[in-house]
């Protein structure tokens, strides 16, 4: 038992400083969040520089700690130096188990290493009894020494924690234990081996180092003396010990939270184009920002890129609490706290759930006014970032002329909206020729030019890939027009009718029962006509204005055409 007892003494020790530095790690999901001082720019907080007061209190604490380290460091040093200047000193006896180290001044015989400390006349008289000789060459071969060493450096640095001196002291009295047992195993007489302890319990000093015969708790010493413990008992009490551990355990380890890493796929590859991703009135957004008005966004729909429906969804807007939607749309607690939300708030949707998946990437919509310059109903993809949002279809291919063989002037004119060096490039070809304000130039000489002057008149004379193209600057072609008319000739070349106000345009193509188009999406007429009135400034291209199908196109942004 009390093998067990020094095996555990020591071990709790150990132990107790062990346990903080055991980290059980757990890994959990980032968290989404919104920084909403970040993001809420209505008001501003004024920066104010508090100097702050130096804190003495760390460094008094310090102070007091490191004096206590020094104070028993430097104790600790001079006891195990008077030790070794005993032993060097003094004669020696060797025996087989033991160095008996003989003194010359009355002492109490005690051990330190191998080392019996004896007085010398009382040894080579004879007059010391041999229980006691047994008694510290057990500390002698079990070692005791070792454990004080332990102990001792452990109170160096611990010397402000009261149960370092506790655990000191039931060491050594398990120390004593141990050696008593091994002098009654010898057969010595009970009776006889107390009165010998009796005999040496004086109060003389020993030192802090050593292991004495006569060190303190006599009665208790005789008490276990008379006692023995059974080996159920200490399985029973070894037992016990195991949930207490785990409960040390977990209450005084660290517990290290890290947050799962979540991979973003940068380009568009067939697992990604697997992958299923929110869209927003039809078009994709993984993790996209979408500049809505509040009309807009109270009637936006959450789908699929793979088609499969949502069963729900969260929308959390700053200063309130998240709302959690069934459906794909916004029902009527979230259209009010829309309609309360700043319009320099962001909105955040995120744990968007289809039926049988579930979407991380989260997606904010920005209010805006409809006249504001960053107004679209289409997500925003951030520069350096990749995109999911598929690119706008081509416009349909203009239709082929019913013969071969129609005039130059019957050929459909180049779209309005195309650039002259876009049409240009796309005319390279040996057998047509090329002429700028009448005087006729190479390929390459064309291609400069209407790179630094866009706005150009262009008449073609193409008819199976052959023939002219002449390119006139607006600048000489108004020269031409005012000349022939300070002459009074009549001009061949007809003037550029007026052009006709945008709405009027709009509205005639409406009589025609033109498709209309805003930002490649169909709309009525009704709504192209509140669109231009709504914003004067919207870009407005036709195709096939004379024919009994016209197409027209608006768009905030500036039409081009790709081939």
């Amino acid at each position: 038992m009390h093998i067990f007892k020094r095996v555990y003494l020591l071990a709790s020790l150990i132990i107790s400083i062990g346990i903080p530095f055991i980290t059980f790690t757990q890994i959990v999901e980032a968290p989404i969040t919104i920084n909403e001082a970040a993001i809420n720019n209505s008001t501003s907080t004024p920066l104010i520089l508090i100097e702050e007061s130096v804190n003495y209190l760390p460094y008094i604490l310090w102070a007091v700690y490191l004096l206590g380290v020094l104070f028993f460091g430097l104790k600790f040093i001079y006891n195990l130096s008077s030790i070794l200047l005993k032993i060097s000193r003094n004669p020696k006896l060797k025996t087989q188990k033991s160095i008996n180290v003989l003194l010359e001044e009355l002492i109490v015989p005690h051990t330190f290493l191998k080392y019996i400390f004896l007085n010398k006349i009382l040894f080579e008289s004879q007059k010391i009894p041999k229980e006691v000789l047994i008694h510290e060459e057990a500390h002698v071969y079990q070692k005791h020494s070792l454990d004080i060493l332990f102990i001792e450096i452990f109170q160096i640095v611990l010397w402000f924690n009261p149960l370092i001196y506790l655990l000191k002291r039931d060491i050594k009295l398990n120390h004593e234990f141990l050696a008593d047992r091994e002098v009654i195993k010898k057969g010595i007489t009970l009776s006889a081996y107390q009165q010998i302890l009796l005999a040496f319990s004086s109060n003389v000093l020993e030192p802090q180092l050593a292991t004495a015969i006569n060190y303190s708790s006599i009665k208790k010493r005789f008490t276990v003396m008379k006692t023995s413990s059974s080996k159920t008992g200490i399985w029973l009490r070894s037992i016990v010990l195991l949930p207490i551990l785990a409960l040390l355990i977990y209450s005084f380890s660290t517990k290290d939270v890290i947050e799962k890493e979540t991979k973003v796929i940068s380009e568009i590859t067939p697992e990604a184009m697997q992958e299923t991703i929110a869209t927003i009135n039809g078009v994709p957004c993984n993790g996209c920002t979408v500049n809505l008005t509040k009309e807009a966004a109270e009637k936006f729909i959450l789908g699929t890129n793979t088609g499969e429906a949502i069963s729900s969804f969260v929308i959390k807007f700053i200063g309130k609490p998240a709302v959690k939607i069934t459906g794909n749309t916004l029902n009527k607690e979230a259209v009010a706290l829309l309609y309360e939300n700043p319009m320099s708030n962001l909105i955040q949707i995120f744990s968007i759930r289809p039926t049988t998946s579930h979407i991380k990437m989260p997606i904010v919509i920005q209010l805006v006014d409809k006249n504001d310059e960053n107004y679209t109903n289409s997500p925003i993809v951030k520069e350096g970032e990749k995109s999911f949002i598929p690119p706008p279809p081509p416009p349909p291919a203009t239709p082929a002329p019913a013969s071969k063989m129609k005039k130059a002037n019957d050929l459909p004119p180049p779209p309005p909206h195309k650039s002259a060096y876009d049409y240009v490039l796309s005319l390279k070809n040996d057998n047509i020729s090329y002429s700028y304000n009448g005087k006729a130039v190479s390929y390459d000489e064309i291609l400069k030019i209407t790179q630094k002057e866009p706005y150009i008149i262009i008449t073609t004379n193409i008819e199976n890939h052959a023939g002219t193209v002449r390119f006139t600057s607006i600048e000489e072609q108004n020269k031409v027009q005012n000349n022939m008319a300070k002459k009074g000739e009549m001009s061949n070349i007809p003037p550029p009718p007026p052009p006709k106000a945008p709405l009027d345009f709009v509205i005639e193509m409406a009589k025609k029962n033109a498709a209309f188009y805003y930002e490649e999406k169909s709309i009525t007429s009704d709504e192209a006509i509140k669109l231009l009135k709504d914003n004067k400034s919207i870009n407005i291209s036709s195709k096939n204005s004379t024919s009994k199908n016209p197409e027209v196109y608006l768009s905030k942004e500036p039409i081009t055409i790709d081939d």
